[in-house]
């Protein structure tokens, strides 16, 4: 599992990670479409799902946050990060959850990287202990 970086001034611990399955997709993502980002708005269906883009595809903007940065490269290797961005609405419902990327079998949003690969990324979330909601 790699844990993303702490990103939101004032916060002591990371609030996503990507399983071990996750990598290995990413890597292939980033081999096939280059450098990567994740977008996780709110909504229903597929809008629930984190997507993933090529860096710069999905423009952010204020009503997003980015909670994260992951750097996939395998040891040795030059960084290959991520950005983990979240909408802030979707933030403020799950600002005391970690978030844990995972994939599983199956078809996603036509717009997000992985749907050729017959894979889906998928959140996975417990209760952070520590953390504060966000203001």
């Amino acid at each position: 599992m790699i844990e993303s970086t702490v990103v939101i001034p004032g916060e002591t611990l990371p609030r996503v990670a990507l399983t071990s399955e996750s990598v290995d997709l990413l890597r292939k993502l980033w081999d096939q479409h280059g450098p990567l980002m994740f977008h996780q708005s709110g909504g229903c269906c597929d809008g629930s799902s984190p997507m993933c883009f090529g860096a710069g595809e999905f423009w952010t903007s204020d009503n997003d946050i980015l909670l994260g940065v992951f750097d996939i490269a395998p040891a040795g290797s030059a960084a290959q990060n991520i950005d983990f961005w979240m909408s802030k609405e979707q933030f403020e419902y799950w600002s005391h959850t970690f978030l844990t990327i995972d994939v599983v079998k199956g078809r996603g949003s036509g717009f997000s990287l992985e749907g050729p690969e017959g894979l889906r990324f998928l959140i996975r979330s417990r209760l952070m202990e520590t953390a504060q909601p966000f203001a």
